[in-house]
């Protein structure tokens, strides 16, 4: 009698299995990672073209000819073509501001205009939450604004693009966990890392981070948090408030204490949802566990109040109906709480993200022109709107 294999495989020690291929998809995806980006090679931001900077910093691209030719851009290449790295255009902002004499294209925050902390959350993976997350990050440094991106998901898809590969480049107390765990916590500032991204910082994750998942009970128990921990990220946050604009938070895809600390530091929401009716139906029961459990940190102290909250469609096909059926079908409950513009489906993102890049740091040369024109336009929208719920928040037209 031949023995049952399928039985034999069932019978394996799972503890066993999952380590080892956890392990060699590890090795594998480390490989993976020295061909695209050599142990030696560093990410760097691409350089724009005079429309693209021009749109960056808010001016027509006539004024910026005018003002590269006074000597405040780059030189000019051989065909005579200028490319706007994120510095010259940082550069160029802070010419025009002087000639004003009044602060207008550089955006930082001024006299009692507050941090801005956007957690971007959804209880569902799939919903474009971490794409959403790092392409607002940077698109709000490229338009001058200090931001600083945290990457809260023990799954650190957000480090991971951003060049930070969880396993290899992040050591232990050096995510967010080592600054608010209970005991012997480090300084915040010792783990805010820069990046390629002019204007943009990154505090990366790991699995370490669902150590705050277990620790909290234990620390409860015992009656050794002195800072509860819904507000230990918000407490932390304030050492450092002075040195950004806004800060965007990848939030983990569950209902954790990570989550609930996020929710209570936050100033505004941002929630992703995939226009199908298995995610909706998902982000329903979502929602209303949220609702449940800030209530309970209200009670005991917790911020509940947020300057917006916003739903975001991602992964919206146009021309799908069932999907254009759901996001009217939201729009008609939620109104204005739901951003006008949504983030398109689109190759060039998917393409991007297989090089562990985001579609601003890519060339426009690398893809369809119509692919790349419409994605790119997607996000630009999108991002462009909630930098007008910033701005508005702070009062500025």
């Amino acid at each position: 009698m031949q023995p049952n294999l399928a039985l034999q495989e069932d019978q394996e020690h799972l503890p066993t299995l999952l380590a080892t291929d956890a392990q060699e998809l590890s090795y594998q995806l480390q490989q993976h990672q020295a061909k695209i980006f050599p142990p030696q090679a560093q990410k760097t931001m691409r350089t724009f073209s005079p429309a693209e900077a021009a749109a960056f910093i808010g001016i027509g691209e006539g004024y910026l000819r005018q003002i590269a030719a006074e000597g405040h851009g780059p030189d000019p290449l051989a065909n005579g073509r200028r490319l706007y790295a994120a510095e010259d255009m940082d550069r160029i902002r802070k010419v025009l501001d002087e000639r004003n004499g009044t602060p207008k294209y550089v955006p930082w925050r001024r006299g009692s205009e507050k941090l801005q902390v956007i957690s971007v959350m959804n209880f569902k993976g799939g919903s474009g939450k971490t794409t959403t997350a790092a392409h607002l990050a940077q698109y709000l440094a490229l338009r001058g604004y200090r931001v600083l991106a945290i990457d809260l998901d023990p799954q650190a898809s957000l480090s991971a693009l951003f060049g930070h590969q969880p396993e290899i480049d992040v050591g232990e107390n050096e995510t967010l966990y080592g600054a608010i765990r209970y005991e012997e916590p480090r300084p915040v500032a010792d783990i805010v890392r820069s990046t390629y991204t002019p204007n943009m910082h990154l505090i990366p994750g790991n699995l370490e981070l669902m150590e705050f998942e277990h620790e909290t009970p234990r620390a409860m128990a015992a009656g050794r948090a002195e800072t509860m921990f819904f507000a230990r990220i918000g407490e932390v946050l304030t050492e450092i408030e002075s040195f950004y604009d806004v800060v965007v938070i990848d939030c983990p895809p569950q209902l954790g204490f990570l989550t609930m600390s996020a929710l209570c530091a936050a100033t505004s929401i941002l929630i992703t949802v995939h226009p199908q009716m298995l995610d909706v139906m998902s982000m329903s029961q979502f929602l209303t566990m949220t609702s449940e459990l800030m209530s309970v940190v209200e009670k005991a102290g917790g911020r509940t109040s947020y300057d917006w909250m916003r739903y975001l469609v991602t992964r919206f096909e146009p021309n799908d109906g069932p999907q254009s059926q759901m996001t009217g079908f939201m729009r008609a409950i939620f109104g204005n709480r739901m951003l006008q513009s949504a983030m398109v489906k689109s190759t060039a993102v998917a393409d991007a993200g297989v090089t562990k890049q985001t579609l601003y740091e890519v060339d426009r040369a690398q893809f369809t022109r119509g692919t790349y024109d419409r994605a790119m336009d997607s996000l630009n929208l999108v991002n462009s709107e909630i930098e007008t719920h910033i701005r508005l928040t702070w009062g500025r037209k």
